[in-house]
């Protein structure tokens, strides 16, 4: 388990998204396709509408343990509103799993 920042949510639609988020919310995890040379994991409102994507310290072994057939579940921990840094607005928990139950 980590706490990490949202990263992009200010481009296009996203900084609209990421304004609906609460803390207590879950988030959904959805890794790029494995072709990429360097995936980015994505976070998605429940709804499947993207709102960012994870760091890319953690996107390059997070994506590959969901490849690997791993599981990660995230929830908003820190919403932050307009006026911080557009890398920090929103914090997630991530936790880890061998596979979703």
């Amino acid at each position: 388990m980590f706490t990490a920042p949202v990263h992009g949510t200010v481009f296009g639609e996203r900084a609209e998204r990421a304004r609906q988020v609460r803390e207590g919310d879950a988030l959904l995890l959805i890794p790029d396709p494995p072709m990429e040379d360097e995936p980015s994991v994505w976070v998605h409102l429940q709804s499947g509408e993207p709102i960012g994507h994870l760091p890319p310290e953690v996107c390059a072994w997070l994506a590959v343990w969901l490849y690997r057939g791993g599981a990660a579940t995230a929830t908003a921990v820190k919403v932050r509103g307009d006026d911080e840094p557009s890398w920090r607005p929103l914090m997630v928990e991530v936790r880890c799993v061998d596979r979703i139950a």
